[in-house]
C-alpha cells in the first residue's frame, strides 16, 4: 500500500469518526438549577425534594443536552431582590424567585414555539417545596407516571425527556420534576467527551498498515541492492 492510499484511509476514518461524533444523542427536557452567588449549579435533587429558603434563587431550562456537564443554564435576570421586589415578606410564608427559560426554537419539539423567558416571584408556605413553588407560579405543570417534571406552565404539550439527535437540538447560547435532573446522565451510558472506539481501532489499523507498507519499501531497496 502506497503512502499516499494510507493517509486517504486514515483520512476517511476520521472523517466517519467526526460524524458519528457530530449525530451523538442528546435529551429534550427541563433541567432545575439553583443560584450560587453569581453562578448557576446544576441541581443534585428534583424540585419535589428540595425545600428552599427565603431569599433563594431557582432556575428551570428546557433545551437539548447529552448530560448535565453540557446541559444550557437558565439565561436572564437571576437576582432576588429585582425578582421580588413587588412581593413584600410576610409572616408565616416564604419568598422564592423563580426564572424559567422555555429555550430556543432550536430545542423545542417540532411544531411548537417556545414562550418567551420570565422570572416570578413565589409566596408559598415555609415547609413548600420547589416544586410546590413552581405550581404557584407557573401552573399547568405536566409530570409523567415516575413523576418526572415535563411540562412548565404547559410547555412543550407533549413529550419527557425523549431523546433526540443532536442536530435536531443544537443549542446556540452562549450553555423529567423530581428527578429530572439526572435523566440524561443515567440514560446515556457512552463515553461523550471522547472519540469513539472505532475511530481508535481505524487509527491503529491505519498504523499497521503504515508499518507494513514501510517494511516493504525497505525490502524492495534491499532486494535492488
Amino acid at each position: 500500500m502506497t503512502r499516499r492510499a494510507v493517509l486517504l484511509l486514515l483520512a476517511t476514518i476520521l472523517l466517519i469518526g467526526s460524524a458519528g461524533q457530530a449525530q451523538a444523542a442528546g435529551y429534550r427536557y427541563w433541567s432545575f438549577w439553583d443560584r450560587d452567588g453569581d453562578s448557576w449549579v446544576y441541581a443534585t435533587q428534583g424540585p419535589s425534594l428540595v425545600r428552599p429558603s427565603d431569599g433563594d434563587v431557582q432556575g428551570f431550562r428546557f433545551a437539548v443536552s447529552e448530560n448535565s456537564g453540557d446541559a444550557a443554564q437558565p439565561r436572564g435576570t437571576a437576582d432576588f431582590a429585582a425578582i421580588c421586589a413587588k412581593t413584600p415578606a410576610e409572616d408565616g410564608s416564604k419568598r422564592v424567585a423563580l426564572v424559567l427559560d422555555f429555550g430556543t426554537a432550536s430545542d423545542a419539539p417540532s411544531g411548537e414555539t417556545p414562550p418567551a423567558p420570565r422570572t416570578a416571584c413565589a409566596q408559598v408556605s415555609p415547609d413548600a417545596t420547589t416544586a410546590d413553588a413552581l405550581a404557584a407560579v407557573a401552573d399547568p405543570l405536566r409530570y409523567n407516571t415516575n413523576a418526572l417534571l415535563c411540562g412548565i406552565a404547559g410547555y412543550p404539550k407533549s413529550g419527557c425527556g425523549e431523546q433526540v439527535a443532536r442536530n435536531e437540538g443544537a443549542q446556540d447560547d452562549t450553555q423529567e420534576g423530581s428527578a429530572a435532573t439526572a435523566a440524561p446522565d443515567e440514560k446515556s451510558t457512552q463515553d461523550d467527551d471522547g472519540p469513539s472506539v472505532g475511530l481508535y481501532a481505524g487509527i491503529a489499523l491505519v498504523a499497521a498498515l503504515a508499518g507494513a507498507a514501510a517494511w516493504q519499501a525497505r525490502r524492495r531497496r534491499n532486494a535492488t541492492d
